[in-house]
């Protein structure tokens, strides 16, 4: 019997290159097919839903055109994909159903899939403009999921109690061959070049914009650079100075390149209720490319790489930090950081979830039911 994995998700497959592609882009070698369906675009000349796919290097991607405005997996959405989806999918296979958003459980179970995975990377419900929703459906997910895995620590302490036996903790990895060029590019920069501490990554609500400004200030024989996408924040209100710039986003071939231009690496990431739960993948990115890191004291990254990243709180010490890190870093910071990006390969983590996919794999698709009523609260 053929074999398929679907996977559902709030992020498109062609937007900044992270977790899901990382993860799916590894696991499509346990499956003949695999299918990326993502949450609707609103298209203005549109008059009814239509379904619309391509083929991408290792998945089909797949999304739906909606008149109107796009309300992510709301129900009607659902319903539309789950009718498309049967006939673009054809006869059922043995299929995982792979989710990174609860709202899309509903298609998720009309797929009637041998096993669903949910692959919390995200407290989504902490994000600004959050669907209501996601605090109930992220309850029923946890309980219909055959495997539950966690993007990093303070995640699994939010949803381990809900599912004991069935989610495990899976912060995210690196490739580190992939920014390794970074290294050998940024010895051949010019030693006269004014210093560069850069960000790459979305710039949205979780970035301290005035521990931004402050830095800007305390640095101005220094340049800037926020490498992303800007989302859910007005552009107009991000913070100006002569030495910061906005350089929009970069593909991920070309964050080594990008990262060779930095002396040091930023994560001025805001304490608030939106980064509680974040294990930021740049932080082991940074560091495979050679960068000293300075971060704001994240309780995943205090956890896990308070030995390897320089913990500040407001603007001046991170320009302390900044000007501290071009005196260099000894042999054991390097030795350290050699230890955490060997323990944190994407490959090694891929690995260790197939082999739990496939030991679960013989849950049979008659076994599920309506969202909500195949298992107690």
């Amino acid at each position: 019997m053929s074999s398929e994995l679907v996977v559902l998700s709030h992020l498109r497959w062609t937007f900044v290159w992270q977790r899901p592609q990382q993860l799916v882009s590894r696991l499509t070698a346990g499956y003949d097919r695999t299918w990326f369906v993502e949450e609707p675009v609103a298209v203005a000349d549109a008059t009814e839903p239509v379904v619309r796919f391509e083929d991408q290097e290792h998945v089909t991607r797949v999304w739906l055109e909606v008149p109107g405005r796009a309300e992510g997996f709301d129900d009607d959405v659902c319903a539309h994909y789950a009718g498309a989806l049967a006939g673009l999918l054809g006869p059922a296979a043995e299929r995982t159903v792979w989710l990174y958003t609860p709202l899309a459980l509903g298609l998720a179970q009309a797929l009637r899939p041998a096993l669903m995975v949910y692959d919390v990377m995200d407290d989504l419900a902490a994000f600004r403009f959050a669907d209501p929703a996601l605090v109930l459906r992220q309850r029923q997910t946890l309980r219909e999921a055959d495997l539950v895995f966690t993007g990093g620590r303070s995640l699994h302490r939010k949803v381990v109690e809900r599912r004991p036996e069935a989610t495990h903790c899976f912060p995210s990895g690196v490739a580190p061959d992939h920014y390794a060029p970074a290294i050998s590019a940024r010895v051949a920069r010019s030693p006269s070049a004014r210093p560069v501490a850069g960000y790459v990554g979305v710039i949205d609500e979780r970035l301290d914009l005035d521990l931004l400004a402050s830095l800007a200030e305390e640095l101005p024989d220094w340049d800037l650079r926020m490498v992303g996408p800007v989302i859910k924040v007005d552009p107009a209100l991000l913070p100006q100075a002569p030495n910061l710039s906005y350089l929009g986003p970069r593909a991920y071939d070309q964050l080594p390149g990008v990262m060779a231009g930095f002396d040091v690496a930023l994560m001025p990431f805001a304490l608030n209720e939106a980064t509680q739960a974040i294990s930021p993948t740049k932080t082991l990115e940074y560091l495979a490319a050679g960068l000293p890191v300075v971060s704001t004291r994240v309780p995943d990254v205090v956890a896990d790489h308070a030995d390897v990243v320089d913990l500040r709180q407001n603007g001046p010490g991170f320009a302390q930090a900044c000007r501290r890190s071009l005196q260099g870093r000894g042999q054991t910071w390097r030795n350290r950081v050699e230890v955490a990006l060997a323990d944190q390969h994407w490959d090694t983590i891929s690995g260790a979830m197939s082999v739990m996919l496939q030991v679960a794999r013989p849950t049979t698709s008659s076994d599920r039911t309506e969202v909500g009523t195949s298992r107690s609260a």
